[in-house]
């Protein structure tokens, strides 16, 4: 049996901070190990990588993700109470709420409207050069409160996308920055909040299957007949901490629609194919999603004692997936550096390989519960950017820095729009 190898640092926490996406690979490359053994603001990890690290993270049950991330990153991306932080009956039946919103009727209309949203605000453009992430993070925004049921004038959307814009931001930050994004973080959960006590006093009624009606009535225990539905309503405060979970993540999708547009500007071989071709724009989409990850780890703690590849480890061990490392480990991706669409063609799916948003099956896992949402609203914004919208890229930093957490061009991709068709 190999020994688990040790980074020899005292402390890798400011190694982090500087390799960002690329400092678990790093190591294992550097180790010839898909496990090594370091420590992170003063705490022993294991970090892992590929496939069958996967495997074994996503074993259901097998960890929990209390106590897991700094609290700096978790008030911010979960927050306390939230399913994330849940595990067994608890993940299963709060989780399971959060999936009954991502039925395919309502993944079309959510990516419908981002789609019809972006060719509508582009016409506004015309002749101008804006911020394409500035500018598609607010519309997603007005986007999702309106699919949520979510009421908001154009004050509260414009003060909503900067408070969820701080969120996500500054989740790999420490200090001031990550301080005054837990407040701005807390105005909107005071605003959801209040939204969930006045639809549980009948004013006002959202629609029925909207996220904020379904959340505002869920309750996480057993009915009489051993069903899910029994119990008390989640606490306000719990359900406004839930529907900011369906808020952010889809704003966030404003990054995936810059490294998008940017493939397509680095790629205009690939434009025609992704305006005419589902199956290829599908596939391009996948391949956006494989390169640049939201996040680039993934972090849980042991609830039982387990072996894996012959090594004994104990409760309360902790662990660290590297989702960026798996989703371009060269074992799994051929050239993985390189941007290929063509790779997805035919592919029949891989829960422990393709995990740019966490891997194992959505119901059992921590796996991101708004994934489908986001590769459906990806498709219509890409498709409306390769064929309907007439763009060009003026000279910018379109530098990528793989040490900021979570990472964007330079620039924020500027882009003169020339015309909408």
């Amino acid at each position: 049996m190999q020994t688990i190898p040790r980074d020899p640092a005292l402390d890798s926490s400011l190694a982090f901070k500087a390799e960002g996406y690329r400092f678990v690979a790093n190591r294992c490359e550097r180790f010839a190990s898909d496990i090594f053994e370091t420590r992170l603001l003063g705490r022993r990890f294991y970090c892992v990588r590929g496939e069958d690290a996967a495997k074994m993270f996503y074993t259901p049950d097998r960890f929990t993700r209390v106590g897991a991330l700094p609290r700096s990153t978790l008030v911010l991306l979960q927050d306390e109470g939230s399913v994330a932080t849940l595990d067994a009956e608890a993940h299963r039946r709060r989780k399971g709420m959060m999936m009954s919103l991502m039925t395919p009727p309502r993944l079309e209309a959510i990516a419908a409207a981002a789609g019809d949203g972006l060719r509508t605000a582009a016409r506004g453009w015309v002749g101008r050069t804006v911020t394409l992430h500035e500018e598609v993070r607010a519309l997603l925004c007005r986007v999702v409160c309106d699919w949520a049921g979510v009421p908001a004038d154009e004050k509260r959307l414009a003060r909503l996308t900067g408070e969820i814009g701080a969120m996500i931001d500054n989740a790999g930050t420490i200090g001031p920055p990550n301080w005054t994004a837990r407040v701005l973080r807390r105005g909107a959960e005071r605003y959801l909040r209040n939204l969930v006590e006045d639809v549980r006093a009948g004013r006002p009624m959202p629609p029925a299957q909207s996220a904020l009606a379904v959340i505002a009535a869920h309750r996480d225990g057993v009915d009489g007949n051993g069903g899910d539905g029994g119990g008390a309503l989640l606490p306000a405060d719990i359900a406004a901490v839930e529907l900011l979970n369906i808020l952010r993540p889809t704003v966030a999708i404003a990054r995936f629609v810059v490294f998008a547009a940017l493939a397509l500007h680095q790629h205009p071989e690939t434009r025609e194919r992704v305006a005419g071709d589902d199956a290829y724009m599908e596939a391009f989409v996948q391949e956006v999603r494989r390169i640049i990850p939201f996040f680039p780890v993934v972090a849980g703690v042991a609830r039982t004692a387990f072996t894996w590849r012959e090594h004994a480890f104990h409760e309360g061990d902790r662990f660290i997936l590297d989702l960026y490392g798996t989703d371009h480990d060269g074992r799994i991706w051929e050239d993985p550096e390189a941007f290929r669409p063509e790779r997805f063609l035919g592919w029949t799916g891989n829960a422990y390989t393709m995990v740019p948003q966490g891997g194992g099956a959505h119901h059992e896992n921590h796996r991101c519960a708004g994934e489908w949402l986001t590769i459906a609203v990806m498709k219509t914004m890409v498709r409306a950017l390769a064929r309907d919208i007439v763009w060009e890229v003026p000279d910018q930093d379109l530098s990528v820095d793989l040490a900021k957490l979570p990472t964007l061009p330079a620039s924020g991709f500027l882009v003169a729009i020339q015309a909408v068709r």
